[in-house]
């Protein structure tokens, strides 16, 4: 154990043990964490109609650019707003942890993941309608949004100024601690093990070059995030369409390979999800597990992706809340399905196909085993996974280390080189407990954030209402 790591353990353990506490419900240990924000999706969904079915036409079509009326402030395009967000929740965890997701929940979590991905929408529906009617603009014509203003705005206008704030400052300090972590070590880490295993392992010319590659990897970022939101949209529109054909057509192939194998995975999803006997801690289990990876994937409730969507350019507000809809469509019932569909028809083949590998490894198998040279596309989408998730975390972070420490070219640079230099860090050491810390902060951070969009879900209800008779009385 390397001396960071020995001296910030003990921390790493009380952290994780305060945030991931958990009930025992049916011999299953349920963590809070994950209960509240599914707690809080089922709300939302309710409290807005299952706005992520009646909305999602209305959502494609401000995609497109239709229903945009001209002026409004804001730095880039909804288009833009929306892939950025998507770059910061597809990552390599939607190669490598619904792998996970499925060898611990069996077949049935990957139903309940798709399930808590739809109840996810209307919280994104929530949370970044609010990010654009609480934003901030500042002087030189940019934006500031997310939980952090609208926490502190939101409840100053219910009469709680001192606990709005407080919470904002809250909410800030755990962004900026959690974004060097789930949004950079770690992507920069399972992208150099993806391409340090194509390369040879460990005995690989780069298997003992982590350096390297964190290095290349921060050159790439840090070229991208010096230009502010406009040159991350700018990058992340071309990005995470082309990032998603790479993976999904190579997952299509993989399950088009396996054709015999589809009607089996998608009955045993639904049949697991209900099984008692199904899988390790029974249907309970595969609830946990499933929802656990939805909500760690699309991160609806965590508020993170509202700080993206809060620069978008528009009017009306409301429009944002409509377009976020597709965010979490796209990470959990797209591409997390299609890796969840890999597995399972591999397994349908070989069960114990990957017994010993976890992660990234048994995705790659996967695909490995009905194409051998799979693994290279793969490692392609990984490292653009990872970069892109890596370049939407640095404006997340930033926008929390300027919420509190002021707007301003110092305060940026600095942030952004140490943003950098966590890139290289993260593809050269191990510092689990480190990862640990932070990714907990980030999960810590949903209390706040989710208790916030309950109270100011009436403020949402009205802004929609409105934009509706504005829409028809035009």
């Amino acid at each position: 154990m390397n001396p960071i790591e020995s001296w910030v353990r003990p921390l790493a353990d009380v952290l994780n043990g305060f945030v991931f506490f958990s009930l025992s419900l049916a011999g299953t240990e349920v963590p809070m964490v994950v209960a509240w924000l599914v707690l809080g999706a089922v709300y939302f969904t309710w409290r807005f109609r299952f706005v992520g079915v009646w909305g999602f036409a209305h959502a494609l079509s401000l995609v497109r650019g239709r229903h945009t009326r001209p002026g409004g402030s804001g730095e880039v395009s909804h288009f833009q707003a929306l892939a950025t967000a998507i770059s910061g929740t597809v990552g390599v965890g939607n190669i490598g942890g619904v792998a996970i997701a499925v060898s611990v929940g069996g077949a049935g979590a990957a139903f309940w993941m798709i399930l808590a991905g739809f109840l996810g929408m209307s919280t994104k529906f929530v949370e970044c309608s609010l990010g654009v009617i609480y934003r901030r603009e500042n002087a030189d014509g940019s934006v500031s949004g997310g939980p952090m203003y609208y926490l502190e705005r939101g409840l100053a206008e219910l009469g709680r100024p001192r606990l709005g704030r407080a919470l904002g400052i809250f909410y800030a300090c755990g962004i900026v601690i959690g974004c060097m972590g789930i949004g950079n070590m770690f992507q920069s880490n399972q992208a150099f093990v993806q391409l340090a295993g194509v390369t040879g392992g460990e005995a690989g010319w780069l298997g003992q070059r982590g350096w390297l590659v964190g290095s290349v990897l921060a050159a790439i970022v840090g070229a991208v995030i010096i230009g502010g939101i406009r040159s991350i949209a700018s990058v992340t529109a071309r990005l995470v369409p082309l990032m998603a054909v790479i993976y999904l057509v190579g997952a299509y192939v993989v399950i088009a390979l396996n054709f015999e194998a589809i009607p089996w995975a998608l009955e045993a999803m639904v049949t697991q999800a209900f099984e008692p006997s199904a899988v390790g801690g029974g249907a309970i289990g595969a609830v946990v597990v499933g929802f656990q990876r939805a909500v760690f994937s699309n991160e609806a409730g965590i508020g993170s992706s509202s700080i993206a969507h809060a620069a978008v350019r528009t009017r009306e507000p409301i429009t944002e809340g409509f377009v976020s809809l597709l965010e979490p469509f796209v990470d959990t019932l797209v591409i997390c399905l299609a890796t969840a569909l890999v597995i399972l028809t591999t397994q349908y083949y070989e069960p114990d196909f990957a017994s010993e590998l976890g992660g990234i490894e048994m995705t790659s198998a996967a695909f490995e085993r009905r194409v051998s040279w799979a693994p290279i596309p793969l490692a392609i989408a990984a490292i653009l996974f990872a970069v892109s998730t890596m370049i939407a975390w640095s404006y997340y972070g930033l926008k929390g280390w300027t919420y509190l420490v002021g707007e301003g070219r110092t305060a940026t640079i600095g942030f952004q080189a140490v943003f950098c230099l966590f890139v290289v860090l993260g593809a050269v050491i191990q510092l689990e407990a480190v990862l640990e810390i932070s990714d907990a902060l980030v999960f810590l951070i949903c209390v706040p954030n989710v208790l916030g969009l309950v109270l100011l879900a009436p403020v949402v209800r009205r802004e929609l209402d409105a934009y509706w008779r504005r829409r028809n009385d035009a």
